[in-house]
């Protein structure tokens, strides 16, 4: 195991980790897995520890059909206590359909740029919230845990660099309308520590708390963990995380896997830092999860455990 280091200056004693691999990370498959081979996936995270496991996507078939059978993912599921089993919910018709499905937390999908709001959702940067606002103050209402999403917040693959006064904008935005968290995402991982740092604290420095902040990285240039700890040094503690590193975006071919869980979690029994996972059963799941897609898991962590 890792070999845990003295207790750390300026980082969390803990870290929630939002397990995002059943809907980030099998939405970008190529073929479609079976809903019982999802089911038991949702399982075997809950299983070993993850107190947080992102299920599935109301988006319409057509846009994400590897996540078409939301429906019976979500009718097969055996709930655990204790655990959180967020769904993408897109718009109205989505929202209903999480209600009518018994569902107690939600999220959106905002973009910080132009280019690819319009890519993803066929509206302008402005014209997404009009979308948004009445899903949100809706679901608030039926007493709904709400996070919103902040794609392309560090770099945009039409547009270059993102303006970071732009990232903090979009976020308060989706704050002031009743979301709960914000998940800032580097959809195409060009972050670098230095940037996020400065992100993060141009957000506090805006009077948003930093327990209200997570952070999802993807790992296109190996900085993923880098970026990571640079997120902790300045207080957040909650991490989104891809089991065996499943997953990228659908709509921005140059983005890569996730930040894999078992390197997150790996680093963090290093730190000294709670987080609830079993390791061994994570490192398990994601191997019978690789059997199932036909290729190893490209997990550091996953690879060195599990002899691969």
């Amino acid at each position: 195991m890792a070999v845990t280091s003295p207790e750390p200056e300026g980082l969390p004693a803990s870290v929630t980790i939002w397990e995002v691999g059943p809907r980030d990370g099998l939405q970008n498959e190529s073929g479609v897995v079976p809903a019982e081979v999802k089911i038991e996936f949702l399982h075997r995270l809950a299983d070993a520890g993850l107190p947080v496991v992102e299920t599935t996507s109301f988006v319409r078939p057509e846009w994400v059909p590897q996540l078409a059978d939301a429906g019976v993912v979500l009718d097969g599921l055996r709930r655990r206590d204790g655990v959180r089993y967020p769904v993408l919910v897109p718009n109205a018709r989505g929202l209903d359909r999480a209600l009518d499905a018994g569902v107690s937390d939600i999220a959106v999908f905002a973009s910080a740029t132009e280019t690819f709001t319009r890519r993803n959702l066929n509206r302008g940067l402005d014209e997404q919230f009009a979308m948004f606002d009445p899903v949100v103050r809706r679901a608030g209402g039926e007493g709904l845990r709400v996070r919103g999403y902040i794609s392309m917040a560090f770099g945009d693959p039409w547009e270059g660099p993102v303006d970071v006064d732009q990232v903090v904008s979009v976020g308060k935005r989706l704050l002031d309308m009743g979301c709960d968290q914000l998940s800032i995402g580097d959809t195409i991982g060009v972050a670098t520590p230095g940037h996020v740092e400065t992100l993060l604290r141009t957000f506090t420095g805006a009077g948003v708390g930093v327990e209200r902040l997570a952070v999802h990285f993807h790992d296109t240039y190996g900085q993923a963990l880098a970026n990571t700890y640079a997120a902790l040094r300045v207080g957040v503690s909650t991490v989104d995380a891809s089991a065996g590193g499943l997953g990228g975006c659908p709509y921005a071919k140059s983005a890569t896997g996730n930040l894999a869980t078992e390197d997150l979690v790996w680093m963090l029994e290093g730190l000294g830092i709670e987080h609830g996972v079993d390791l061994e059963a994570l490192v398990e799941t994601s191997v019978w999860m690789a059997g199932h897609l036909g290729r190893p898991s490209p997990s550091r962590v996953v690879k060195a455990l599990a002899g691969q």
